[in-house]
């Protein structure tokens, strides 16, 4: 869980002070930790806070406010809204954790110039922040969840999802089925890549094929003029972006080819973003 406090206006915001806890299941865990978290940051300023807002993962309801689903952190139908300005007294503003990442990017990120383009950030999972005539999508965007047909078995019980071959989890979780050797996430994969390592070569070749055929989708489908790449793989710089590219070249034929971009804001987007939502709501009243 990252909190910040922040200061800006909607055209971007800066960190004031942050902090991070590990993420308590349940959405009255969330709810008791966000307040807790609130407190903290308050004290933390000399100026009033005028609103909080809070991401979360999963598929949510935005217009109301709630928490539909997350398998990984146990809420079904949690009015995260409602609980959060109830337990801080302040106004809430509620979205998703991606979107509000893609939302940061647009406005202050390196999608700043961009009326179409796709921000993915690739981690644990994949999912993506659809960017449609300048404006963030309310689309779930779950690229990583689109089959393109190698045929393993993902964990949302479908075979074939790019999230399956090309998350940083599955990147380091393939290269230890492969090899029987213990690697410390997807930049432990990177690194061997870079020493020569031939089973990290096929991994990453594997999981660049996987993430070229979900762009290919996306560029049939929305033609984007840019995929920002965020999370923790992005962080593999040229690495990640040269085979990418050259693996788009190869498959795409008269789609427009996105540009790849490397996101800016790191794991401060999704704070930011829902900053950025907070004042959004201020501005709207």
């Amino acid at each position: 869980m990252k909190a910040a406090l922040v200061a800006g206006s909607p055209g971007g915001v800066r960190a004031v002070a942050q902090r991070r806890r590990t993420t308590r299941p349940g959405g009255d865990a969330v709810v008791e930790d966000v307040a807790s978290l609130v407190d903290e940051l308050r004290a933390a300023s000399e100026h009033p806070v005028e609103a909080v807002g809070l991401v979360v993962p999963g598929i949510v309801d935005e217009a109301t406010g709630t928490g539909v689903y997350s398998a990984n952190l146990g809420w079904d139908d949690y009015p995260f809204r409602t609980e959060i300005a109830a337990a801080t007294g302040l106004p809430a503003a509620f979205g998703h954790d991606v979107r509000a990442g893609g939302l940061a990017e647009l406005r202050q990120g390196n999608a700043r110039d961009l009326t179409s383009a796709v921000i993915m950030p690739i981690g644990t999972g994949i999912a993506a922040a659809l960017v449609l005539d300048g404006r963030v999508s309310s689309a779930p965007g779950e690229i990583g969840h689109v089959d393109v047909g190698h045929g393993d078995p993902c964990g949302c019980g479908q075979t074939g999802c790019v999230e399956a071959r090309a998350s940083s989890a599955a990147i380091a979780r393939r290269y230890v089925q492969r090899t029987n050797r213990q690697v410390n996430g997807a930049a432990d994969v990177a690194r061997l890549l870079t020493e020569g390592d031939a089973d990290a070569a096929a991994v990453w070749r594997e999981a660049v094929d996987a993430l070229a055929k979900g762009i290919l989708l996306i560029a049939a489908l929305l033609g984007p003029q840019a995929v920002v790449l965020g999370g923790g793989l992005a962080l593999a710089g040229p690495k990640l972006t040269d085979p990418l590219g050259g693996r788009l070249d190869e498959l795409i034929a008269f789609h427009r080819r996105p540009e790849l971009r490397l996101a800016a804001l790191g794991d401060e987007a999704g704070c930011l973003g829902a900053a950025l939502l907070a004042i959004d709501m201020l501005e709207d009243r």
